[in-house]
């Protein structure tokens, strides 16, 4: 999965890059220090690894990963090539979701790119880019199918979709504000669309906000303007996420409670990246790996197999599945696991559950 970071020249983006990948994103002052994007990969913490590992004794445990692109900073009128302009497009497009940081902060020391903070704004800003680059493009697209039309009568309900989705952009909204059927959904998406992809916004707000309940007039405003459009905010504090990511595993649990804060910005970003984009994680477990898969919720069985290998899915026969919960009731015995009848055998259209530990058996 992958995430592209996006947001307002100094509004904490690379703070929290670094933050939550150490991947070491120069971070300054000033507009545009991020020019290429920068990534980083994220182990998705997973608490059941970890208890599977010590039980089988295993050789070796893989974590599912994120990747984190820090995008440049973008400004009013990128979509015409201003600032980094389409180099910034370019990179959202190859992300999953975006994570748009707001900055919810007072403070003089911190240039803002346009003189006062007005999260609202700032936000509307990057939007109305997005959604002029859509326009640009879905304009070619309804020509090239008005064309093609005359000599072919079932375009016609592509061209209505078009069409549809241009007049929610020309009123100044993002695609993913329009309602659609199944079908519709499926081929919008396909237009990869950059306004229509889904958003998280992390309001980013002071140290003193984050342990007071990460609260203030701005983080009220982001939170009313992702309602609108069903996004989902985070509330995190770049500051002391940096702060955190210097610390060991123990250290930061300490300095969490110290602060009265129950989680970290990362593990609020992963749940809610994990939540927007409907994914689960299945397992596989043995002396020789314990691993964790990431699959979006509703997998079929065999979906979920070929994450594995391609073979796995092609010569798909059925897949032994015991849940987690199930499993470490049985202390990792699989053999009691059977005999209690825990086990079960599943085939071709049996949907995968989060934390089901699976055995694929196939034939090639």
């Amino acid at each position: 999965m992958r995430l592209g970071i996006v947001g307002l020249p100094n509004v904490g983006k690379s703070t929290l890059f670094n933050a939550i990948t150490k991947a070491g994103a120069e971070a300054a002052n000033y507009p545009f220090c991020t020019i290429e994007p920068n990534v980083g990969v994220v182990t998705v913490p997973d608490e059941r690894i970890k208890v599977l590992h010590e039980m089988y004794k295993s050789k070796k445990t893989v974590y599912t990963t994120i990747e984190f692109y820090d995008i440049a900073g973008l400004v009013k009128g990128a979509s015409k090539g201003e600032g980094l302009g389409n180099k910034f497009l370019g990179h959202i497009r190859e992300a999953a979701a975006i994570v748009h940081v707001v900055r919810c902060f007072d403070e003089q020391n911190v240039v803002h790119v346009h003189g006062k903070v007005d999260p609202v704004s700032d936000i509307e800003i990057i939007n109305m880019e997005l959604i002029l680059s859509d326009m640009e493009m879905l304009e070619k697209r309804i020509q090239k199918t008005q064309k093609n039309l005359k000599g072919d009568k079932s375009l016609q309900s592509e061209l209505e979709i078009l069409n549809k989705i241009m007049e929610t952009l020309q009123k100044g909204l993002s695609v993913r504000t329009l309602e659609l059927t199944e079908e519709e959904f499926t081929y919008v998406k396909s237009l990869e669309l950059l306004s229509f992809k889904p958003v998280i916004y992390a309001a980013n707000v002071s140290e003193e906000d984050l342990v007071s309940g990460g609260e203030n007039v701005y983080v009220e405003q982001v939170r009313n303007f992702a309602a609108a459009e069903g996004a989902e905010v985070i509330v995190i504090c770049a500051r002391i996420e940096a702060e955190i990511s210097e610390l060991e595993d123990e250290e930061k649990t300490l300095f969490l409670e110290e602060l009265g804060i129950s989680e970290s910005g990362l593990d609020k970003l992963i749940k809610t990246s994990y939540k927007l984009l409907d994914l689960i994680s299945y397992l596989t477990a043995g002396e020789p790996e314990v691993r964790a898969w990431t699959i979006k919720r509703g997998t079929k069985a065999p979906g979920a197999a070929g994450k594995i290998h391609s073979d796995f899915e092609k010569g798909f026969i059925r897949a032994e599945t015991i849940a987690y919960n199930k499993l470490i009731e049985c202390g990792g015995n699989l053999a009691f696991a059977k005999e209690k009848g825990l086990v079960r055998s599943e085939g071709k259209e049996y949907i995968v559950k989060d934390g089901d530990v699976i055995h694929f058996l196939f034939n090639v």
